[in-house]
């Protein structure tokens, strides 16, 4: 492919690896891909991803998407989400994540605030019609132009992306500039909701901090079971694979006996999973089980939790810590032989961090304000650039960092850096961040008496909990307004056992 800077892509590092061994097992379906989509699981070589990734981008043009366009992705964490944001790359698209729990009310904000020109979804998710609920979205986003989606049962209207893949055609030759955009992920700070634009370089320098702190192979097979919709959970599984040139298998969260036979059959050597799931899997025995398992990437949503964690005792497997600040930047810590966080401290962090001579991961310092700034190679400082007409001074320079909102000092006896709350006014349950008023606002909307709150949760940051005269109806009317399931679902019976495991599932991811 025709490059226009020396910068590699992601379909560059892609087409590398394809050039060496195109016979390699490149891409696993979950075991559990029936339940997840209704369609069967795949399992692609190189060679095989690339016919597929080539006739989705030859669609993508023919659909009339030009270069640099915006083409909005919601799919679950299985094959077709990796040769959709591939393709996308091929194509000269930027690919925009919309997280799986987003519904009407959510995806249309983000189809409008990015001027998508298109979107991919699938039939069904867990048995949701998410193929409908983008149907939906799209008729109130005015830029979008094309709609297609995976599976059967596609609504009137859908394009089916899996007759596009079924014919053999040329791989398209598009230009492609490492320092474009090339994905947009989303972001909610004290000023409200953020699109995040990242280029090629920005997510191969967040990918380098993983694979060099966790000190993965090349040619190693990864499990990921971290959904694929945000900076860290793409740059933990694709960008990841992408560099270490092995296979990635993927886990849909989540299924305790599916995930621990995909480590047994396919000789996993790495995996990358939740900061809770990680702990879960170390106390339940699952690791102690899978000797070939040799690293273990957890990521931290709630990163002001790290140092209380419990010590990492798991011989065979080591742990690397990866410390996350919303949709801003990512700090990778491996634990030394004790098990124990490793400290961290102000200043220029290398990758890896313990090498001489290892290259600049990124900058931690703090702010006058006494908040956790970053600053880097991965760090996109003008998605997070205050406007000018919000500035006090006009003519004064914007920061050369990001402020990630979260609370921290030094220890005045080690310099270790302590981060001991997260933002102030937003709630972060799992994956998905809110506005505190913004919690209030959906539950006024609900009539006198109604109460949706945010309750710490240990592994999640957050829970949410409700109360309604009705909450029946108010999970009713929730929905109707197209709002996500962590809402919805907040307003459970306190009885109902199903409703409660949902929740825990959801607030794990």
């Amino acid at each position: 492919m025709n490059q226009s800077n020396a910068s590699p892509t992601l379909d560059g590092l892609f087409r590398r690896i394809l050039a060496r061994q195109p016979n390699a097992l490149a891409l696993v379906d979950p075991d559990n891909t029936p339940r997840i989509t209704g369609e069967l699981p795949k399992r692609m070589t190189y060679a095989q991803a690339d016919q597929a990734i080539s006739a989705l981008a030859a669609h993508f043009i023919a659909a009339g998407l030009p270069a640099n366009a915006v083409i909005a992705v919601q799919l679950p964490n299985c094959v077709e989400f990796f040769l959709t944001v591939l393709a996308a790359h091929r194509a000269g698209l930027v690919v925009a994540l919309l997280p799986q729990l987003w519904r009407q009310a959510e995806l249309t904000v983000a189809l409008n605030r990015t001027g998508a020109r298109a979107i991919v979804t699938t039939s069904k998710i867990d048995g949701v019609s998410h193929a409908n609920l983008a149907m939906d979205a799209a008729a109130e986003a005015f830029s979008i132009r094309h709609v297609c989606g995976f599976g059967s049962d596609l609504p009137e209207g859908m394009a089916s992306l899996d007759a596009v893949i079924a014919e053999p055609v040329e791989s398209p030759i598009v230009r492609q500039d490492a320092r474009r955009a090339a994905i947009i992920s989303f972001d909610v700070t004290a000023d409200g909701f953020r699109p995040v634009p990242r280029t090629h370089l920005n997510l191969i320098a967040g990918g380098l901090v993983l694979s060099l702190e966790s000190r993965l192979t090349q040619g190693a097979t990864l499990l990921s079971a971290m959904v694929p919709s945000s900076f860290a959970g793409l740059t933990a599984s694709l960008v990841v694979w992408l560099l270490t040139g092995g296979t990635l298998a993927l886990h849909h969260p989540f299924d305790d006996e599916s995930f621990e036979r995909q480590i047994a059959e396919l000789d996993c050597d790495a995996l990358s999973a939740p900061a809770g799931l990680a702990l879960r899997l170390a106390e339940n025995g699952t690791l102690e089980r899978s000797p070939k398992l040799g690293s273990v990437m957890a990521l931290w949503r709630a990163p002001e939790q790290v140092v209380s964690s419990p010590a990492w005792s798991e011989g065979t497997s080591t742990l690397t810590d990866v410390y996350l600040f919303g949709e801003a930047g990512l700090l990778a810590a491996h634990r030394p032989d004790n098990g124990l966080p490793l400290p961290i401290k102000l200043g220029v962090h290398g990758a890896p961090r313990d090498a001489a001579g290892s290259s600049n991961a990124g900058e931690l310092l703090l702010t006058p304000a006494g908040t956790l700034a970053l600053r880097g190679p991965m760090v996109p400082l003008a998605a997070y650039a205050p406007d000018a007409s919000s500035r006090l001074e006009i003519d004064s320079a914007p920061p050369d960092y990001v402020d990630t909102g979260y609370a921290a000092r030094t220890d005045r006896t080690t310099g270790a850096l302590c981060v001991t709350a997260p933002p102030a006014g937003i709630m972060a349950v799992g994956g998905y961040r809110f506005l505190s008023q913004d919690l209030l606002e959906w539950a006024k909307r609900l009539g006198q008496g109604a109460l949706l709150t945010a309750l710490p949760d240990r592994l999640s940051g957050y829970r949410l909990a409700g109360r309604a005269k009705d909450n029946a109806r108010a999970r009713e009317a929730l929905a109707e307004l197209g709002l996500n399931p962590l809402m919805v679902e907040a307003f459970r019976d306190s009885s109902s056992q199903s409703d409660s495991n949902r929740q825990a599932a959801l607030t794990g991811h």
